[in-house]
C-alpha cells in the first residue's frame, strides 16, 4: 500500500467516522463560514478553560476532504493552549492529512476548518479577553488562508 493510498484511508476513515462531531451548549466560540465553490459547511464550538480548548465540536456537511479536516482539527486542539492554537497553520491541516498534491479548489476544502477555528479565535480574543493585538494577527493569517 502506498503512502498515498494510506493516506487516503485516513480522510475516509475521518469522514465517516467523524470525531468530536455535534453541538457544543452555551460554547464560548462558536463560529461558521462555508466554501461556496464546494458547498462545503461547516460551524465550530469551542469551550474554553484556563487559556485551553477545554472541549471543541463540530458540524456541518460537504465533502469528504472538508469533513475529515475539521475532525482532524478538532483532535489536534483538544486540549491544548492558546499559544499552540495560534501558530497553526495550514501546513499543519496537509502534514495531518497528507494533502500536499490539492488543486486549488480543493485547498479551500481543505482549510476551512481552520478558517473557521482561526476566525472564532480572533472573536473571542478581541471581544471576550480584550487582546485585540494577538486577535488582529488572527484574522490576518486567516483571511490569508486561500
Amino acid at each position: 500500500m502506498s503512502s498515498a493510498d494510506i493516506y487516503r484511508e485516513i480522510i475516509l476513515d475521518y469522514y465517516r467516522n467523524p470525531r468530536n462531531f455535534g453541538k457544543i451548549q452555551n460554547p464560548d466560540i462558536a463560529q461558521k463560514d462555508s466554501n461556496p465553490l464546494c458547498g462545503d459547511e461547516l460551524e465550530m464550538h469551542i469551550n474554553i478553560k484556563d487559556n485551553k480548548v477545554a472541549d471543541v465540536k463540530f458540524t456541518g456537511k460537504g465533502c469528504a476532504i472538508s469533513q475529515a479536516s475539521a475532525s482532524m482539527l478538532t483532535e489536534l486542539i483538544m486540549g491544548k493552549d492558546f499559544e499552540y492554537v495560534k501558530k497553526l497553520t495550514k501546513e499543519d491541516i496537509f502534514d495531518n492529512l497528507g494533502l500536499h498534491d490539492l488543486g486549488p479548489a480543493r485547498i479551500k476544502c481543505a482549510l476551512l476548518s481552520l478558517k473557521v477555528l482561526k476566525y472564532g479565535l480572533y472573536s473571542y480574543l478581541s471581544e471576550k479577553l480584550k487582546d485585540s493585538m494577538s486577535a488582529d494577527k488572527i484574522k490576518e493569517e486567516a483571511s490569508g488562508l486561500y
